[in-house]
């Protein structure tokens, strides 16, 4: 199944790239993959919680956008591209 055309997907972004991929595939897939997208910041915010690092989290949270936005953008492209990956890899 080809989702879109290999010369698009050279000319947009991983986030692009993503919010095509999320209206064209099987929407199965995309709703198990976003809700492991979810599922995994749920997680370490509980386990933030436990160990009482909820405000510092919260803090960094707020703080991390100003002080590294290149690194953000990398790291939030990195999950845009795995996702992709991921649901291009069950709809074939």
């Amino acid at each position: 199944m080809q989702l879109f055309d290999d010369d698009d997907y050279m000319m947009t972004t991983p986030k692009e790239n993503f919010f095509q991929i999320l209206r064209t595939a099987n929407q199965n897939i995309v709703e198990k993959e976003l809700e492991r997208l979810v599922e995994r910041p749920a997680i370490a915010e509980k386990i933030l919680e436990e160990k009482g690092f909820e405000e510092e989290y919260e803090r960094r949270v707020r703080t991390e956008v100003v002080t590294d936005p290149e690194d953000l953008e990398n790291r939030k492209n990195s999950l845009f591209i795995e996702t992709v990956g991921n649901i291009v890899t069950q709809c074939e």
